[in-house]
């Protein structure tokens, strides 16, 4: 399974693009094997290209439909790009909303929704979008549940930029016509929680349910030897601590800053080891897995209260709407 984004909204394309017009303008030659096509003359460098994580390849997709189709409205995965929601792998489509027409339609790798329920439509950064309450209700719908917690969680933290109220997106959706979607939009809704502070923390979230553990404590915080320490998961039970590490927390492009965090961290942990706290940790990686997950909060000898729940932890196995194979741009 492709890993998620961890940044925020990308507001440009991660990499330059350059169409045939402006090549011949100033005279760079667009023949030989520098540059690639990401859509009908539009053009990146290749090997910068390669070396962008799936989720950015994505974006410059994105925005370089928008270059080519300034008037086009972004909806889904697509608008997800411009409104810093979180994204995952490489998704398949382009997607874009017009009201006007009778029925939804593909286009090559561009889909073109509409829908018997309106829509805001924004601008930001100057692209046009769906607005960020119809973008995460839709998205809520169609992802596979964990994705889609993972985004109605990012819409409604504020340490992750979220501006929305949960009751509000409940609201909105039994506001719609559409009544797809209606028992997985419950499920988000009813585990949605504003005190997950990253994607991993959601993602986490949902395999410790569905794995059949005790459900956590987000956020708890604790104040040993004067020092507060706040943790990502606490299991009641027995007290153990659980942590989701996400390496861009540790700033690792950065040595000197990297090796103060990484040793206040593991000063931080065992200072909650001593007081009794059994301790589990995993990264996003594990958490996709399932395995790692489990092994560690086993270990930690976290309670686990049900069986899992083997058919919703399949569906982290697979993404519908991730790019499988390579497609000609359009």
């Amino acid at each position: 399974m492709p890993l998620l984004l961890t940044d925020r909204a990308t507001a440009v394309s991660p990499l330059p693009l350059i169409t045939t017009s402006e090549a011949r303008m100033l005279g760079v030659p667009l023949s030989g094997s520098r540059w690639l096509r990401v859509r009908s003359g539009t053009y990146v460098d290749r090997k910068a290209y390669s070396a962008l994580p799936p989720w950015q390849k994505y974006a410059v997709r994105v925005h370089a439909f928008t270059r080519r189709h300034p008037n086009a409205v972004l909806c889904l995965e697509s608008a997800a790009v411009v409104h810093g929601l979180p994204r995952f792998g490489e998704t398949r489509a382009i997607h874009v909303f017009d009201p006007d027409r009778p029925r939804s339609r593909t286009f090559g790798d561009v889909v073109v929704h509409t829908s018997q329920d309106p829509r805001e439509v924004v601008r930001v950064n100057g692209v046009l979008t769906t607005g960020i309450l119809d973008t995460v209700g839709d998205l809520s719908r169609l992802l596979p549940l964990a994705q889609a917690l993972s985004v109605t969680d990012s819409a409604i933290s504020p340490v992750q930029g979220g501006s929305l109220a949960l009751d509000e997106l409940r609201a909105h959706s039994e506001r719609q016509r559409n009544r797809r979607g209606r028992a997985r939009f419950r499920w988000v809704w009813d585990h949605a929680d504003g005190l997950a502070e990253s994607p991993a923390e959601s993602i986490s979230r949902a395999v410790i349910e569905w794995s059949g553990f005790e459900c956590p404590e987000l956020q708890r915080e604790f104040r040993y030897g004067g020092v507060l320490d706040r943790t990502d998961f606490y299991f009641p039970t027995n007290g153990a601590i659980g942590e989701t590490d996400g390496w861009q927390k540790y700033q690792l492009e950065d040595p000197a800053e990297a090796a103060r965090l990484l040793t206040d961290e593991k000063r931080r942990e065992d200072r909650l080891r001593r007081q009794g706290h059994p301790f589990a940790r995993w990264d996003l990686t594990g958490a996709w897995k399932v395995n790692p997950l489990v092994e560690a909060l086993t270990a930690a000898n976290v309670a686990r209260i049900a069986p899992p729940n083997e058919h919703l932890l399949a569906t982290l196995r697979s993404n519908p709407r991730a790019k499988t194979a390579q497609r000609k741009p359009r």
